[in-house]
């Protein structure tokens, strides 16, 4: 099937794979390296973490739209990504270093390198099944790095992993220049028309009033969307958004159509993509405190070998994981009566359960399970484009309109199995099976395949082809806004006595958006189809 595509795929397959091999090992150690307390983590409380990986994840995202708008005007494509590669990568590196100060120049760093890099590693491929493929290579990437990052991190420090994450990313920008040949008669600036503004006007009507903005939600006194960062977040992205609708408004009517679908379609994805990222949060949180994560007997000793393995040691006065309390005893009224202050993993184990005192008990490194979702697209990815390709030999492929809405009903799907699996341990009263967290993953995986790379092939598709950078930074601004979105919903976890009901809240908002998008489908296929595609 590769060999159907344009030679430049092969190359941008091996670049984004690497890159995103970098960014999964830091991001699947991140929170646990913040709130870690026995080898050199940073001790964080566990509520100061996630509202740092909520806004690390969602910064991250924010700047490929000044980096796509550079692109596009200035620096060219391969540029771009050559700064945004070497600055990641510097990043990543600089996480290694220990105190406050180089961690946050070090995210900042990898924050500013991403919207040089990620709106730009793209090229013109032959149809959604060329995206399809480009997004296997991303999640290869994501599903190895997790071995790396616990095996590092177990066997050396923390440091040894987040470095091994800009060794990959250095990798990405060396394959990326020896495949230059396929793609650099791509690397054309695109000319500007009479209606388009000048970057220096852009960047004084978007970035400078977004760090006005986000700063006044940051002094503003209380907490409107439930924290200063969160709040300073919203604001600073408004007149972000607002550029991309004043650039429907003020565009020619043979742009205004597609742009219009595309903002549509960034709107809808941001509730998408504020379930999708739970995975770093809330069901970070399931898996590391619900999920039975002991290793057999018999894979002990070669999981150890692999470095895939923690080893906490069971004391009653030990240093707990992170801060919540699990209630484990209750009485006829469902009311706690009893607590333990156990290390994280035993706090909701049944007290029979227990190892004996001093016992050390072999558990799987909770980042292994952030490779499930990788594995589930590796997997899937090619009887998914194969499926396409045996309906459109039919005359039966649906639209992308269509795949769009399919993705966000099957994600809406996936959020119930995480509340049969609620109710399966009682509401966490005993340790639920890795099943039900691999079945909700396969679940959402299908979504997500139906919804991200057909997105990405549509920006490339409608994009008038001088706007292209921009609306793909678009995009990422929808995914930016839906990462912070998830941060926010995450942080609501501990207020659900009944963890079910915080699920179902995802389903409804997922199925909601589902109705809107498909409320919307015809109008999409007619642009589609004006636009030839």
């Amino acid at each position: 099937m590769i060999k159907k595509h344009p030679k430049a795929l092969i190359y941008l397959f091996l670049s984004e794979m690497w890159e995103r091999f970098g960014f999964y090992l830091m991001l699947g150690i991140f929170f646990l390296y913040m709130t870690d307390t026995e080898r050199g983590g940073l001790a964080m409380g566990k509520k100061e973490a996630s509202d740092i990986f909520g806004t690390y994840i969602a910064l991250v995202y924010l700047t490929p739209f000044i980096g796509g708008l550079l692109a596009d005007r200035v620096l060219g494509y391969r540029l771009s990504i050559t700064i945004g590669g070497i600055l990641m990568g510097i990043g990543y590196c600089g996480l290694a270093l220990p105190g406050q100060t180089a961690f946050y120049v070090s995210l900042l760093t990898i924050c500013i390198g991403n919207g040089f890099f990620k709106p730009n590693i793209k090229y013109k491929l032959l149809k959604d099944s060329g995206y399809s493929i480009f997004y296997m290579g991303i999640n290869i990437g994501a599903f190895i790095c997790n071995f790396f990052g616990s095996y590092l991190r177990n066997t050396f420090s923390w440091g040894a992993a987040f470095s091994a994450a800009g060794i990959g990313m250095f990798i990405g920008v060396i394959i990326f220049w020896i495949g230059q040949k396929h793609y650099k008669h791509a690397d054309v600036r695109k000319p500007t028309k009479k209606e388009d503004m000048p970057v220096s006007q852009i960047l004084g009507l978007t970035l400078l009033p977004a760090l006005i903005a986000g700063y006044i939600g940051w002094i503003i006194p209380g907490n409107i969307f439930g924290s200063d960062s969160t709040d300073a977040f919203i604001f600073g992205a408004l007149p972000v958004a607002g550029y991309y609708v004043s650039l429907m408004v003020r565009s020619n009517a043979e742009d205004k159509r597609p742009i219009s679908a595309l903002l549509a379609v960034f709107a809808v994805a941001i509730v998408f993509w504020a379930i999708f990222k739970q995975n770093g949060t809330a069901l970070t949180t399931w898996a590391e405190s619900y999920t039975d994560r002991e290793v057999p007997t018999a894979l002990v000793k070669p999981a150890k070998a692999l470095g895939m393995v923690q080893e906490p040691v069971f004391m009653k006065d030990s240093v707990p994981y992170a801060d919540a309390q699990f209630r484990i005893a209750r009485d006829a009224n469902g009311k706690p009566v009893k607590t333990f202050d156990y290390p994280l993993y035993f706090r909701n184990s049944p007290p029979d359960t227990l190892p004996a005192e001093s016992e050390r008990v072999t558990l799987v490194s909770t980042e292994l399970l952030q490779s499930v979702n990788p594995f589930w697209v590796v997997l899937l990815t090619p009887l998914l484009v194969f499926f396409w390709a045996f309906l459109k030999k039919r005359n039966k492929e649906p639209s992308t309109a269509w795949k769009i809405f399919y993705g966000l009903f099957i994600t809406a799907l996936s959020t119930l199995v995480m509340v049969g699996a609620t109710y399966a341990c009682h509401n966490g009263l005993e340790k639920s099976t890795i099943w039900w967290l691999i079945g909700s993953y396969g679940v959402i995986t299908v979504g997500e395949l139906c919804l991200s790379p057909m997105a990405l092939s549509l920006v490339s598709k409608l994009s008038p082809p001088r706007l292209t950078g921009l609306m793909m930074g678009g995009w990422f601004l929808s995914t930016s806004i839906g990462n912070k979105m998830s941060g926010v919903l995450a942080s609501l976890w501990d207020g659900y006595e009944n963890k079910a009901n915080f699920f179902l809240v995802n389903f409804i908002l997922a199925l909601i958006t589902s109705a809107v998008i498909l409320m919307m489908i015809k109008w999409l296929n007619r642009i589609m189809k004006e636009h030839g595609v």
